[in-house]
């Protein structure tokens, strides 16, 4: 157990049921933690949940739409009325919303806006949900820590993911500044992890860093543990670049 202090405390991952989110779930309960995997997709949910059940672990699947204000407020009730507390939230669900809507070929002009829509609600209005929702909890038992998931994207722009970038990009800066003002008098830190490619997707693999690869999972999750534990106490208010050095090489003009 290389975190111990996460024995008996309690972590509401979103996109739990896939990549990170799943990951750092299978993470968190191998050190002691409970976990509540929060996914849209019941089937992989559920096959998740059976698998992080046999370490043996305390585990709890919620199918929502993070969309929905409502069913986030539900799926934190579950979380608590199983467990009691919440003491870690991982914001990891979201995508480009081209790739996941299958848009159409085409300028951004020209996409149907609902893509967009769907874009904002997923990546940035979704994790607003979860920090309200769950910070009530928080607060009220003066600790927590929550985690945003930025990118790459919000760094360097997307000129067809445009929703998916500028609500990473509000993820880093604005919003994660935020939660940790309102969150301070609470003790409830607030951070985000910035990955650039990952090996989440095969086509991750063909993205340029300085370090010549993408990042395998298990090193941004293995930060993720680092900021949410003692370790990382400190840490707070501010985002995390794990990109291999990508967005330093494109600004070195090589």
């Amino acid at each position: 157990m290389e975190y111990p202090e996460f024995q008996g405390k309690t972590a509401v991952i979103t996109g739990g049921a896939s990549g990170m989110g799943l990951l750092s779930g299978k993470n968190y309960a191998k050190n002691g933690a409970n976990v509540v995997l929060v996914d849209i997709n019941r089937e992989a949910l559920d096959e998740c949940v059976k698998e992080i059940e046999a370490y043996p672990a305390n585990v709890l699947g919620v199918c929502i739409d993070i969309r929905d204000y409502d069913k986030v407020c539900e799926a934190r009730d579950k979380a608590v009325e199983r467990f009691g507390t919440i003491d870690i939230l991982i914001n990891a669900a979201g995508g480009a919303e081209c790739r996941i809507c299958k848009a159409p070929a085409g300028p951004f002009f020209d996409m149907p806006i609902d893509i967009y829509d769907f874009g904002i609600d997923v990546n940035l209005k979704g994790a607003l949900y979860f920090d309200h929702a769950c910070m009530k909890v928080m607060a009220a038992q003066k600790s927590g820590v929550i985690v945003h998931f930025g990118s790459i994207t919000g760094e360097e722009g997307c000129g067809k993911n445009i929703a998916y970038s500028a609500s990473k990009c509000a993820l880093m800066y604005g919003m994660n500044k935020s939660i940790a003002q309102a969150g301070a008098p609470y003790n409830i830190r607030s951070v985000a992890i910035a990955p650039g490619p990952v090996l989440t997707r095969p086509a991750m693999a063909n993205m340029k860093t300085m370090v010549g690869r993408a990042a395998e999972v298990q090193e941004i999750v293995d930060m993720i543990l680092y900021v949410t534990s003692k370790k990382g106490a400190f840490i707070n208010g501010t985002h995390i670049l794990m990109d291999g050095g990508r967005a330093a090489w494109q600004h070195s003009g090589n």
